[in-house]
Order: C-alpha cells, then sequence, then structure tokens
C-alpha cells in the first residue's frame, strides 16, 4: 500500500483564514494518523493577489499550531521545488502542457480579447463566456506561424462536448458532470504562468500526493481535474473535500466577522491549543461526541470518513467556552505568566497578583476578560445603591447599612486580616444576631467592590485590598446609604 501523502498549499494572501487553517490540520491529521508525510508547498503563481510577509506568517501559524510539516521549501524530500514560481521557471508546467497538445488533450488559442468578449451569453441570471473550440481548428502551419509572430496564446484543455465526466470524492461520494457544461479551461496563460488548477493537478501528481485536501468551494472544478490525470494517465488521488464554514447568519465567514482568521483569534486572546481544538470540529466529529482535544489526541482519533457534508457555523461564543475550559486545565505558573499583562492593565496599586490572578482564573473565558472583572481592585467603581437590594440574601438598602455600621467597628478591631479569620468574625456576628451568612456578606462584598458579581467573595477580596483599604470603603458605603 502507497504511502499517505497530503499537502497544505497556500496562496501568500495575507493572514491565514479559519477555513485554511481547517485545511492544513486535516491534511496534517489525515498524514499522520497513518504515519504518512505531510507537505507544504506554496502556490504564488498568482502574483496580483502576493502580499508581502504573508510567507512568513504561513511559516508561523503551523509553527505554532505545532502543524510541523515534513517536506517544504525549508525541508527538502527530493520533489521540489517546493514554491511554485520557481516550479514554474523550471518550465515543468509547460512542458507537461506541450504533452497534452501532443496527445490532442489540448491546444493553443490564439484569440483576441474581443473576439472571446463576442461569446459571452447569459446562462441563470449570469455572464458566462464559453469557448467555443474555434482554435481547436488551427492547421500545424497555421499554429506555427502564429508562434513564430509572437502572437500572444494561452493553451486550453480540449473537452469532448458529449459523455459526462464521474468524480468521486471521500465525503460528497460520486458526482456526475455532462461534458457539455465543462469549458475548454486554460492551462497556461498568456504570461506563461500556468493557472491554479492546472498547476496543481501536475504538483500532486509529480510530488507523489495520494490525498488532496481542499475546501468545498473547489467542488465544481474537480470533474476537470480528474479529465487532466485521465489525459495523462495518471492515477487519480483520493478527494477530500471539506464543507463551508459560515458565521453564525450562515453567511460564509468573511473578515467582516472580525474572526475570520488565526491571528485575529489570537489577537482577541484565544490560545492557540484551543483555536486547533475548535477548528478540527469544524466539519469533523468523533464517535463519542467528546470535545476537548490535544493535537496528539486527534492525529489519533481523527478519521476522515466522520466529515460532514453540511456547513459548519462558527460559533465563537463556543469557541470562548473551550477556551475556557483551557484556561482551567493550565497549570498556574503558565496562567499567571499570560494573565499578569492583563491584570497589570487594570490594577497599579501594589496588590497580590497572584491571589488576583486565582480568583479570576475559573472564571474568564479569554484573557481580556480580565481587566473588566478586577479594575474594583484600584478603586469602586461609582454603583447605584439599589444593587444592595437581594431578593435570594433578603438583604434591601435599610438592612445593608445596619450590617455595615454593625461590622465597621468589628473589622477596626480584627488585627489577623486574612479571609479566613475575617469569615470567622462575620459567622460570630450572624449567629449573635441569629442571620445567615450571605445577609452580611452581601451588603460587604458591594461595599468594598461596587459590583454585584465579582469573581471572588468579600472576606478574599478584603484580604487582597488589606484593612486600611476595606476600611475606607465601608464607610464610604455606610454614607451612600445614609
Amino acid at each position: 500500500m502507497t504511502q499517505v501523502k497530503t499537502r497544505f498549499a497556500p496562496s501568500p494572501t495575507g493572514r491565514m483564514h479559519v477555513g485554511n487553517l481547517r485545511t492544513a490540520l486535516y491534511a496534517y491529521l489525515i498524514a499522520k494518523h497513518e504515519n504518512g508525510t505531510f507537505m507544504l508547498r506554496i502556490e504564488d503563481t498568482d502574483q496580483e493577489r502576493f502580499v508581502p510577509g504573508a510567507v512568513d506568517i504561513i511559516y508561523r501559524t503551523l509553527e505554532k499550531t505545532g502543524l510541523k510539516h515534513d517536506e517544504g521549501p525549508d525541508k527538502d524530500g527530493g520533489v521540489g521545488p517546493y514554491v511554485q514560481s520557481e516550479r514554474q521557471a523550471s518550465g515543468i508546467y509547460l512542458k507537461y502542457a506541450k504533452e497534452l497538445i501532443e496527445k490532442g488533450e489540448a491546444y493553443y488559442c490564439f484569440c483576441t480579447k474581443e473576439r472571446l468578449e463576442s461569446l459571452r451569453t447569459t446562462t441563470g441570471g449570469k455572464e458566462i463566456v464559453v469557448y467555443d473550440k474555434h482554435c481547436l481548428h488551427l492547421s500545424k502551419e497555421e499554429i506555427q506561424a502564429n508562434l513564430d509572430a509572437g502572437i500572444p496564446y494561452v493553451i486550453r484543455q480540449n473537452v469532448p462536448n458529449e459523455g459526462t465526466t464521474k468524480f468521486v470524492d471521500e465525503i460528497y461520494g460520486e458526482i456526475e458532470v455532462p461534458n457539455a457544461e465543462l469549458d475548454d479551461m486554460i492551462l497556461i496563460k498568456s504570461d506563461g504562468f500556468p493557472t491554479y488548477n492546472f498547476a496543481n493537478v501536475v504538483d500532486d501528481h509529480t510530488m507523489g500526493i495520494t490525498h488532496v485536501v481542499r475546501g468545498n468551494e473547489y467542488l465544481s472544478s474537480a470533474p476537470k481535474y480528474n479529465r487532466l490525470y485521465e489525459a495523462f494517465g495518471w492515477e487519480v488521488p483520493v478527494y477530500i473535500h471539506c464543507p463551508l464554514i459560515t458565521d453564525e447568519h450562515h453567511a460564509k465567514l468573511s473578515k467582516r466577522s472580525g474572526h475570520s482568521s488565526f491571528e485575529d483569534l489570537l489577537d482577541q486572546g484565544f490560545l492557540t491549543e484551543a483555536i486547533v481544538n475548535y477548528v478540527a470540529l469544524l466539519g469533523w466529529c468523533p464517535t463519542d461526541n467528546r470535545e476537548i482535544f490535544s493535537l496528539e489526541e486527534l492525529v489519533k482519533e481523527f478519521d476522515y470518513h466522520h466529515m460532514s457534508k453540511s456547513p459548519a457555523v462558527f460559533d465563537i461564543q463556543k469557541l470562548r467556552w473551550m477556551n475556557g475550559e483551557y484556561i482551567k486545565a493550565m497549570d498556574f505558573d503558565t496562567f499567571f505568566e499570560e494573565a499578569e499583562p492583563w491584570i497589570r492593565r487594570a490594577v497599579s496599586k501594589d496588590l497580590d497578583l497572584k491571589k488576583i490572578a486565582a480568583m479570576v482564573k475559573t472564571r474568564i473565558e479569554i484573557f481580556p476578560d480580565i481587566p473588566e472583572m478586577i479594575d474594583f481592585f484600584e478603586e469602586v467603581p461609582e454603583y447605584d445603591i439599589a444593587i444592595y437590594r437581594n431578593k435570594k440574601s433578603k438583604s434591601t438598602e435599610e438592612t445593608s447599612l445596619k450590617v455595615l455600621q454593625d461590622m465597621l467597628p468589628v473589622l477596626e478591631k480584627q488585627d489577623l486580616f486574612t479571609s479566613e479569620a475575617l469569615f470567622e468574625q462575620i459567622r460570630l456576628y450572624c449567629e449573635a444576631n441569629g442571620l445567615k451568612n450571605g445577609f452580611v456578606i452581601w451588603p460587604l462584598r458591594i461595599a468594598v467592590s461596587g459590583k454585584a458579581v465579582t469573581p471572588a467573595g468579600a472576606t478574599e477580596i478584603m484580604e487582597v485590598i488589606g484593612k486600611e483599604e476595606t476600611l475606607i470603603r465601608i464607610r464610604k458605603g455606610i454614607e451612600k446609604l445614609s
């Protein structure tokens, strides 16, 4: 059995789209699941869309996500060059296009732009140009005369008008297309560069690719690929088309969504491991419906036969949840290293930042959640005294004022200002007055934080801000309630 070899063949056109990252991930997982080879090829023949620095983004993303390629521009596996413009310079595409001309499977086309425009027709509300095979009927002498005269030309695939072309995809099954619907697509453009489709077929075959993984937007081009493989007499690879990724409104995931690229997500505070895990589930489902996977576990579990045909919805809330699970599972030192810069955005005072970090670790979903959650440590925000009301603890503004007035002298006398010691004082006060703990803790928490929701209880907050600041804040609470 042939060893599995997949490739990731991005075009360097900017940040890496989530769809491209998924293609890379699935190609990597399919290869590694079978102990195969994962190859990187840079498809840079579309010079108009080339973005300087984009190749570095590709390398950086693959390295950061752990999708290490076995072969590529920086790791020669003997089938290079691995950059399409370098392959183009070697003349490989023109050589193979001329081979097809010899076989009658392709032909030179010298038609002008004006003539092609005259072939424009409207089908199903869309304007298209269907080529009429005009140049297929030129004699050898006419072709040579045109070449000698330096008349610009393209090379077109010669698709028969009758019959059908069949194509099998592992996810979408057999697809049959009438040949009349397949245009004689251009293989070599007038600038000598290959078209995306032609370069793909030549490169995949000559580089030994066994499984081609790509987005289902290429499904409609697939029959043309098969015709090329058959024209050359080459073995057709296994095709795996991934379902479309949409946003929450079921529209194609675009830059406007604000989270369409890997870098967007990193900028928003998501962890690389969580992004990779989440992207793996956009179109694939394990048999046991499990959701949290490391890359190593994905390699072991991934079976492309369990991929879906239906569009995958990119749910940012689900990713936030998953990211939160990864944060919870982090060891504390690693977490603190990541969290500290975010804590310092909100807290400039000399407080125990590790204690603050411990409070938020299980409560945040992304690191940028931290500042808003802890800003009260710096100073109590302005608040409406109505937040002292609480149905659950039966607190009102009046009862809260009494609690704060009673607790102030107790706290003034308290020397040991730890959460445990403070809680003991609250317990004794509740016992003496026949009250529930929550009835006393609620107003204290509002007074020291100015918030109804905090990442920790009143006594933990009081321990961090210290005795002096606690007393200042409680006195202000009494003043507000009075």
